[in-house]
C-alpha cells in the first residue's frame, strides 16, 4: 500500500524508532531473507542442468558455435534499379555475402554458372524464364563443396521472377542436406523472400529451413544493421 501522502503525527518518527536490540534482530532477519532470495536467482548447478531444456544455440561466448557455410550465386552487370537499370561492378548478393562473412566465422563458396548469364538485364531475365519453364538445371562451373562438416548452410542468391535462379537448384540437388539447417539469404527487387523457403524445402529434403534474410538490392550497401540484427536472431552472433 502506498502511504507516501499520509500525514505524520507529531512524535511518530520517535515512536517508530526501534531500540538497539530490536534493530539488530530486524537487521539479522533482513540479511537472512536477502541471502535466501539471492540463492533462488542464482544459476542452477551442474547437477541440476538436466532439468532444463538446452537452448537451440549456446549463448554468445559460451560453448561451440555452429559450423557455417555460406554458398551464394551473384550476378554483376546490368541490374534492375528503382524501375530503371544500373550497371554493377559487384553483384548485390555478393555485397550481402561480404557483409555476413565479415561478421561471423564461416566458409564461403561462390556458385558460378558454366555458361555465364548475359551482362544485359533483359537477356538474363529471358534466359531465366526459359530455365524456370523447363525446370532446367544449369551446369555449375567447378565442383560443389563437401558439406558434411557444417551445421548451418546459408544459401544466397537474388530472387528472379519470384524464385531463386535455377542454378541454385542445381547446387542443392548435388548435395545431401539431411540434418542441416538451411537459411535463405536473398536480394530482391520487388518480391521479398519470394518462394525461396518453399524451393529449398523441396530441394533440400531432410533439412530444417530456418528464418531467412531478404534485403532489397538497391539498399544492400546500407544493410549492415539489418544483417547484424538477423545474425543475432538466428543465433549466429
Amino acid at each position: 500500500m502506498n502511504t507516501a501522502g499520509a500525514p505524520r503525527r507529531p512524535g511518530a518518527a520517535m515512536a517508530a524508532r526501534p531500540n538497539r536490540r530490536g534493530f539488530l534482530r530486524v537487521t539479522a532477519l533482513a540479511v537472512a531473507a536477502g541471502a535466501a532470495l539471492t540463492g533462488c536467482s542464482a544459476p542452477p548447478s551442474q547437477g541440476n542442468a538436466g532439468t532444463r531444456p538446452a537452448p537451440a544455440q549456446p549463448p554468445a561466448g559460451t560453448g561451440p558455435r555452429p559450423r557455417v557455410l555460406l554458398a551464394y550465386f551473384s550476378r554483376a552487370g546490368e541490374n534492375y534499379h528503382y524501375g530503371g537499370r544500373k550497371h554493377l561492378q559487384v553483384g548485390n548478393t555478393e555485397v550481402l555475402a561480404g557483409l555476413i562473412s565479415a561478421r561471423i566465422a564461416c566458409d564461403v563458396h561462390r556458385i558460378q554458372a558454366a555458361d555465364p548469364y548475359p551482362d544485359d538485364y533483359d537477356d538474363t531475365r529471358a534466359r531465366n524464364v526459359r530455365e524456370q519453364d523447363s525446370d532446367a538445371r544449369p551446369a555449375l562451373a567447378g565442383p560443389v563443396p563437401a558439406i558434411d562438416g557444417y551445421d548451418v548452410i546459408l544459401l544466397g542468391s537474388g530472387i528472379w521472377n519470384v524464385r531463386p535462379p535455377m542454378i541454385m537448384r542445381t547446387f542443392a540437388d548435388s548435395l545431401d542436406f539431411t540434418g542441416k539447417t538451411v537459411l535463405p539469404v536473398v536480394t530482391y527487387a520487388v518480391s521479398g523472400m519470394g518462394a525461396a523457403p518453399e524451393e529449398y524445402a523441396a530441394a533440400c529434403p531432410g533439412a530444417t529451413i530456418g528464418d531467412g534474410l531478404a534485403v532489397r538490392g538497391e539498399q544492400v550497401r546500407q544493410a549492415s544493421a539489418a544483417v547484424q540484427s538477423w545474425l543475432r536472431r538466428v543465433g549466429l552472433r
